[in-house]
């Protein structure tokens, strides 16, 4: 536990589901004040919300798409109005969709880029305005991906967006870290949510994605939600401009794993 997020105001972009909800329920049992970002699942967003509140912490759900610039001012300005600051902005609302990439529309590749890329954007550019109108030391966290650096075929959409919000981070790190705002990125890798359950179910699935992933275990949403309270937290008060993997070693080669090297 943290003491200093208690009563800290928190956004979560896409904080209805999968690791957005593990990180706003984290942040509920830290004391926080929780706004949930949702697009269309507003049922699903009140029972976060209700579990925030059974648990003595305050939260709101607010209905926006991340990739219109007038819903992303709309959620600042909402968590404004019911607590009267902002501390924290996790911008991690994301979409995925497999396409070969000769098959892929133009359609189809902007949505990606869109949501994950230009939503994060929007999003950090809206919250680097308050903190500066405000004189905040604010933090912004943005979900990325083990595939910001590990290349995805089929996904060559989400590969460019993540890989794009890794530069974007370091970026604004360097353009606002004067002014004692942070920045950095969680890039998870495989992930148990609600949505994947079923695909690491499959025995098939599993093994395969086990053989890539060096601790030999999948991860869970919780696991990424710890990394996101511990940033906001004063424990990583030197940590800026950086990107933490939680991906169980995926990233250090472990095609190399059984190899004679």
């Amino acid at each position: 536990m943290y003491n200093d997020l208690k009563d800290k105001v928190v956004i979560i972009t896409g904080g209805n589901s999968g690791i957005g909800k593990a990180t706003s329920e984290r942040f509920g049992k830290e004391g926080a004040n929780v706004v949930i970002n949702y697009l269309n699942n507003s049922e699903e967003a009140e029972e976060v919300v209700k579990t925030i509140q059974d648990s003595g912490s305050k939260a709101i759900a607010v209905q926006g798409d991340v990739s219109k610039e007038e819903d992303i001012k709309n959620l600042i300005q909402k968590a404004h109005e019911e607590f009267g600051r902002i501390d924290v902005m996790i911008n991690n609302a994301g979409f995925e969709k497999p396409i070969p990439t000769h098959e892929m529309s133009t359609e189809e590749w902007s949505k990606v880029i869109d949501i994950n890329l230009t939503g994060a954007f929007l999003g950090s550019r809206e919250a680097v305005k308050y903190y500066l109108e405000h004189d905040i030391k604010g933090q912004i966290i943005n979900t990325a991906s083990v595939h910001d650096k590990i290349p995805w075929p089929n996904y060559v959409n989400y590969a460019a967006s993540k890989g794009g919000l890794k530069l974007m981070m370091e970026t604004m790190s360097m353009e606002y870290g004067k002014y004692g705002i942070r920045i950095n990125n969680v890039s998870p890798g495989a992930i148990v949510t609600e949505h994947t359950r079923e695909k690491f179910s499959d025995p098939t699935t599993r093994d395969e994605t086990l053989e890539m992933i060096p601790l030999n275990e999948i991860g869970e949403a919780y696991q990424v939600a710890n990394i996101n309270a511990f940033l906001a937290s004063e424990q990583a008060s030197y940590v800026h401009g950086t990107t933490i993997y939680v991906d169980g070693g995926m990233t250090n080669y472990p095609a190399f794993m059984g190899g004679k090297g």
